[in-house]
């Protein structure tokens, strides 16, 4: 499973730098143009399970980032559609001060950009609703006694979202059963996929940073949305250098990690995400999936032959299986254990799955 995610944020609020700097790539920030980069997801464990197997080849999961080259606001709508597939959103909002590039607002404010921000998306939300009520009420006048439930319950219910939306209250926050959430998917609603809020900070800005994350999300975090300051040109740079040297340089700055980890961290929390790794034909991979996933359907994320032709899971974690230093010694030691299909994985499970189609 590729995790994507889109870069939104008003003008000259450093978005195209956060890109370059989670991408490791060198799109120039000057230009207000989209960019697509995909990057390997950090992922410790991935090195001491090669180590431990000598595959022939190590594959980490993915993430794609988006940056839409504009604020929300001011995209075309071949823009906003690549935005309405994303996974999650990543705001970008400006703290840090560079008179040399005036702020769009010309001033800076981190909450008054937050609220921007929600608002453009909250807007664009409100557009889809609108043309879509339209459409049932022309739908209505000629619809069949038996489709004539099914657009009075969607039209209330896009009219309850509306109202909502106007009181400032993002479709994640909203209390949805299932079938009211499965009514909205084909929407995609920009508001309701889970928002990580990335304040970008200058330099001189980094001893305060974890005061004002912490401010910041005393305000604004809740189940699907959080707030983590990055300096965006400092991890630009960090993006660039190998590891052992950008190591140095964090330290040198007192960060614990770079900025690429901790939203990757974050946005597997906001996503509702875990690991798990499988080893076959001499490779260990690693794949991303949600918690609470069956073995059953963990296999059809590789494969849908696997899903189809399911026997079982053949399961150990990877705490065990580093304990034991060897598949071999895990077997020996009984830890190596077979599940069917309603196996929930869990987090660090390495499976191989077998099956036959």
């Amino acid at each position: 499973m590729s995790i994507d995610i889109g870069i939104t944020g008003l003008t000259q609020s450093g978005r195209t730098t956060i890109f370059n700097a989670l991408t490791r790539g060198k799109a120039d920030t000057s230009t207000a143009v989209p960019h697509i980069g995909v990057t390997k997801i950090p992922e410790p464990r991935l090195k001491v399970l090669a180590d431990m197997l000598h595959p022939k080849k190590v594959v980490p999961a993915e993430v794609s980032y988006t940056d839409i080259g504009a604020s929300v606001k001011a995209s075309g709508g071949q823009i906003l559609n690549q935005l309405a597939t994303a996974d999650a959103l990543l705001n970008v909002v400006r703290a840090f001060s560079n008179e040399s590039v005036p702020h769009v607002e010309g001033s800076i404010d981190v909450e008054r950009d937050i609220a921007t921000n929600n608002l453009e998306l909250a807007v664009y939300d409100s557009g889809i609703i609108n043309h879509r009520l339209e459409r049932i009420e022309t739908s209505l006048k000629g619809a069949k006694p038996a489709e004539h439930g099914g657009l009075l319950h969607e039209q209330e219910l896009l009219t309850r979202i509306r109202t909502e939306l106007e009181k400032e209250t993002p479709v994640r926050e909203l209390s949805l059963n299932n079938e009211e959430l499965k009514t909205i998917a084909n929407y995609q609603f920009l508001t309701a996929k889970p928002l990580l809020i990335v304040v970008n900070i200058g330099e001189e800005q980094i001893p305060q940073a974890e005061s004002l994350e912490a401010q910041l999300n005393s305000r604004y975090s809740r189940p699907k949305s959080s707030v983590i300051t990055l300096c965006g040109e400092l991890e630009m740079e960090l993006a660039q250098l190998d590891d052992e040297a950008a190591k140095s340089f964090q330290a040198d700055f007192g960060l614990a990690e770079s900025g690429l980890d901790r939203v990757i961290k974050l946005s597997y929390e906001l996503l509702g995400l875990i690991s798990f790794f499988t080893i076959a034909s001499g490779e260990v991979k690693a794949w991303s999936i949600q918690k609470g996933t069956t073995a059953l359907k963990a296999a059809g994320k590789i494969h849908s032959d696997m899903e189809r032709g399911f026997i079982r899971a053949e399961v150990i974690s990877y705490t065990d299986l580093a304990k034991c230093g060897s598949l071999a010694e895990s077997q020996k030691r009984g830890l190596l254990r077979r599940e069917g299909k309603s196996y929930v994985v869990q987090d660090g499970d390495v499976i191989t799955f077998l099956f036959n189609v």
